[in-house]
């Protein structure tokens, strides 16, 4: 996991992966100015590693430091970003060998991948072809995922962000829904990410606090979907508030195992492709209770929203992006610096390396602690968890057309040095 410090030379390159989120150009941010700050140069990958196979590389020293700046309140991923997982080194051995020439090409020396699981596990897998290759290079991780499933880091960047979205829209939707319900809809259903893991759902539970009180329902994937426990729940608070919120995730399984709203496609990674299981549910609302309903999908608004973002985790975020920088000068290798919740009232946390074998290709499910005993709700212990993590505002400034104010990069290509990548 650690090394002896080699001489500060050669270059930094930064790459982003998977599903973007609010926060994750903060992080970038945080790489780039702790890299300035060393006098190392970095390159970012334009569309994740597959801007380091394809040798097409972003010189960031072209950009102003107002426009590095810029980039901790700005949404999206500023470099580019890919749904593209490696194979095995024994499967696609051609792969590595091509990362491994680009950096040798460019005397990149440092190696920082901000994603998942996913990539983490690429990460520990150049790291481990650097040393069988002679090649010295420092692969870092770099937590990011709105699913909140990274093992050994008490939570992700990216998440605190989404969590206060879906609180933030279930306290105002509802508050819509009963306002209209005498002559209106009965039943709101909305539906978030997470196909196997309900954090994302479970922060909805922040909205309110009581049966009486808006979300009255979360579907959980870590809990089997029972059609007549969800309807009977359904028309229970019908008849006892006036009307019902449902919060969904997208990954609900049925009890022969099978996605609710399996579209029967897969994505880059392998994953099913879902179709949509607030549309599901509010079909079998409308057959069997023939409640009037609205269903809504939030989707890319979730991950996207950082004018509603979390302050703890953009801090976060931004704090493991200079972190990593600071692991990978100091010799370090094949790790990821993960966040540790030291207290939860008041809230505090620090960062510690992890060794990335630890991380990659491990998912973190909602403990069973954090889901109520009926399968619909959250406990105290998930409240004290999620709660600091939504916690505060950090607002991007706004023009005078009233929209924000976001980064805008040149985004300059390195010139290339290699054959093209086939």
């Amino acid at each position: 996991m650690k090394s002896k410090a080699r001489s500060v030379t050669g270059r930094l390159l930064y790459a982003q992966s998977g599903g973007v989120t609010a926060v994750i150009n903060a992080t970038a941010a945080g790489v780039i100015q702790t890299a300035r700050a060393h006098r190392i140069p970095v390159y970012a990958a334009h569309n994740g590693i597959l801007g380091a196979l394809r040798e097409q590389l972003i010189d960031t020293t072209k950009e102003t430091a107002s426009a590095i700046a810029a980039l901790r309140h700005t949404p999206g991923g500023a470099f580019g970003s890919c749904r593209y997982k490696l194979k095995s080194l024994d499967a696609n051995r051609a792969e590595y060998e091509r990362l491994i020439e680009v950096f040798r090409a460019h005397d990149i020396r440092w190696f920082l991948y901000n994603g998942g699981n996913d990539s983490a596990d690429t990460a520990l897998k150049i790291s481990q072809l650097g040393q069988s290759m002679d090649y010295d290079i420092r692969c870092i991780g770099v937590p990011k995922t709105v699913d909140n499933d990274l093992a050994v880091t008490d939570c992700c960047p990216g998440f605190g962000s989404v969590a206060k979205y879906t609180a933030v829209s279930t306290l105002e939707a509802s508050l819509d829904v009963a306002s209209m319900a005498d002559t209106s809809t009965k039943v709101f259903i909305l539906e978030v990410m997470g196909r196997h893991a309900g954090w994302i759902a479970a922060a909805s539970g922040l909205a309110g606090e009581g049966n009486s009180a808006p979300p009255h329902i979360i579907l959980f994937p870590e809990r089997v979907f029972d059609e007549a426990a969800f309807l009977a729940r359904v028309k229970a608070t019908v008849e006892r508030v006036g009307w019902c919120t449902v919060v969904a995730s997208e990954g609900i399984k049925n009890a022969e195992g099978q996605f609710l709203a399996e579209a029967g496609t897969r994505d880059a990674f392998g994953h099913a492709q879902l179709g949509g299981v607030a549309p599901v549910l509010a079909a079998l609302v409308k057959e069997k209770l023939g409640y009037k309903y609205h269903w809504a999908l939030p989707d890319y608004l979730q991950r996207s929203a950082r004018h509603l973002a979390s302050k703890t985790d953009a801090d976060q975020a931004y704090a493991v992006g200079k972190a990593a920088v600071d692991y990978a000068l100091a010799g370090m290798n094949a790790v990821m610096p993960v966040i540790v919740r030291t207290s939860d009232a008041p809230y505090r946390w620090k960062l510690e390396p992890a060794p990335l074998s630890k991380i990659a290709n491990h998912e973190k499910k909602m403990p069973d602690k954090f889901i109520a005993r009926d399968g619909f709700g959250i406990t105290p212990a998930a409240r004290r968890y999620l709660s600091p993590l939504i916690c505060g505002e950090a607002p991007p400034p706004y023009g005078r057309e009233g929209l924000p104010k976001y980064a805008s990069l040149k985004n300059h290509r390195v010139t290339t040095k290699l054959p093209a990548f086939a």
